[in-house]
């Protein structure tokens, strides 16, 4: 969302939302406590001040505040909820380090728990609807105008446009060039540039978002001083789609704007929350279904000549070969410069590990890899180097599905791209997803990956 001016309306919302939060989180303690009458005032004080604490934490790491008024209601939700999962997870966490968990009452607790959020969503559904019912009657909307029609207008229109609760009201395009040299879809061509200039001075535009490709510098700079004789409020929106449209986000290092290109979300605090990740789920899943591994390496075993696991050479982090485990489905071990996929009918492939394939049990060792650091729960499915080698040359941004540790199980996977891919087509569908995961991680993401992965299996019509 824009800042400054614009803001008015969305600095008290946040605002609100920052105090009422508060009172939820206190209120909604005390009340809990005094209804079961258990615990002392100075307990619950602690309580509720270290509660506060990790809420805040959490909601500025989460940008819990400062993306309300941009995601839908049901994304907000989810944004919330994870927000507060690592809030009662650090609670008890800090409570089992200090062993004060049996100082309260779990039912107190667990009301507390679940009113809380539940408050906090009803809050937020409720601002949703007085705002966008405001605009729908043309209650404090501002009017907003865009100076270059281009992608990044488009897009900026078609935010604003699916959200009533902006407050804002898209006017159009001002533009120099005739409306048959553009390609307009959510935005109509409303005038010149001079008409924009023209219609800000009679109060007709609040703001102007000037979205011309950064090589026009001179002719910015004339529109901003032109600009300057009237009230509207002036962006400057850089056209990042000139770089790499799919993977360009926008940073700040020393105060000055950068373009990330190219980047892993896995650096600093998230890289230790994605291995923290990692390492718990890894272990638990190994400690449940370790009878089953010990019965399936039995099984390959004795019913096919051979190792029990196969090491398979694929890229990792960074481009680097590991060594990944398999149970062995076949009764070749391809590891060279040549490897064959395998196909409907693959004589290659054992009775025992067309099952295994099909159920994707033979994955399950790569839970040894994650808990050595060579691969995470979630991320782009590895491929062996071979196949790495082929689909880099035909694929352009292929190699970028490894600025982060390959998964066990994927985005692209549970979206039905697992198995053979027999085409470049498939595989360029396969990259597609995995760089939708690596542009848009959270833990949050991860979660619905692994529970997908958990009900829904890795099964696929394509895995032979």
């Amino acid at each position: 969302m824009v800042r400054g001016a614009v803001q008015s309306s969305y600095d008290n919302a946040e605002i609100l939302l920052r105090a009422v939060d508060v009172l939820f989180i206190g209120g909604l303690l005390y009340g809990s406590m005094l209804l079961v009458g258990s615990v002392a005032p100075d307990h619950t004080f602690l309580l509720m001040t270290t509660a506060l604490l990790y809420f805040q934490i959490s909601a500025r790491f989460w940008n819990l505040y400062g993306s309300w008024q941009l995601l839908p209601l049901r994304e907000e939700m989810r944004q919330l909820a994870i927000v507060w999962l690592a809030v009662l997870s650090a609670l008890l966490i800090t409570g089992f380090a200090l062993h004060v968990t049996s100082d309260y009452s779990r039912l107190a607790l667990g009301t507390w728990s679940l009113s809380v959020p539940a408050c906090m969503l009803g809050l937020r559904a409720y601002l949703r609807h007085h705002v966008e019912r405001n605009a729908r009657k043309g209650i404090d909307i501002r009017i907003l105008a865009f100076i270059g029609a281009n992608r990044t207008a488009e897009r900026i229109a078609r935010h604003f446009h699916s959200r009533l609760w902006s407050g804002l009201r898209v006017a159009g395009v001002y533009d120099d060039r005739a409306v048959k040299r553009l390609n307009l879809q959510s935005l109509s061509l409303v005038g010149s540039i001079d008409d924009l200039v023209r219609d800000a001075r009679e109060g007709k535009v609040d703001f102007v978002f000037i979205t011309l490709p950064i090589c026009a510098e001179h002719r910015i700079d004339q529109i901003v001083r032109d600009l300057a004789d009237t009230t509207a409020s002036v962006f400057i929106v850089p056209d990042a789609y000139i770089f790499e449209r799919n993977h360009a986000n926008w940073r700040e290092v020393a105060g000055h704007p950068i373009i990330s290109v190219y980047d892993t979300p896995f650096f600093g605090i998230s890289g230790l929350l994605k291995r923290l990740e990692d390492v718990v789920v890894s272990s638990l899943i190994l400690l449940l279904i370790s009878p089953l591994l010990l019965a399936i390496a039995v099984a390959v075993r004795v019913t096919s000549p051979g190792p029990t696991i196969f090491r398979q050479r694929r890229y990792g982090l960074n481009g680097q070969v590991v060594e990944v485990w398999k149970f062995r489905s076949m009764t070749v071990t391809e590891n060279g410069d040549t490897v064959v996929q395998a196909t409907r009918g693959d004589l290659r492939v054992t009775p025992l590990g067309a099952f295994l394939r099909r159920t994707s049990l033979d994955e399950l060792p790569q839970f040894f890899n994650v808990l050595q650091g060579q691969m995470s729960i979630v991320g782009p499915r590895p491929h062996a180097v071979a196949h790495n080698e082929q689909y880099r040359a035909l694929i352009h941004g292929y190699m970028l599905r490894h600025k982060v540790k390959p998964g066990i199980t994927g985005w692209a996977q549970i979206n039905g791209w697992r198995g053979e891919t027999d085409s470049v087509d498939k595989m360029e569908k396969r990259v597609e997803y995995d760089m939708h995961y690596i542009r848009n991680w959270s833990l949050g993401m991860d979660l619905r990956i692994i529970i997908a992965t958990a009900f829904k299996g890795f099964r696929g019509q394509n895995a032979y």
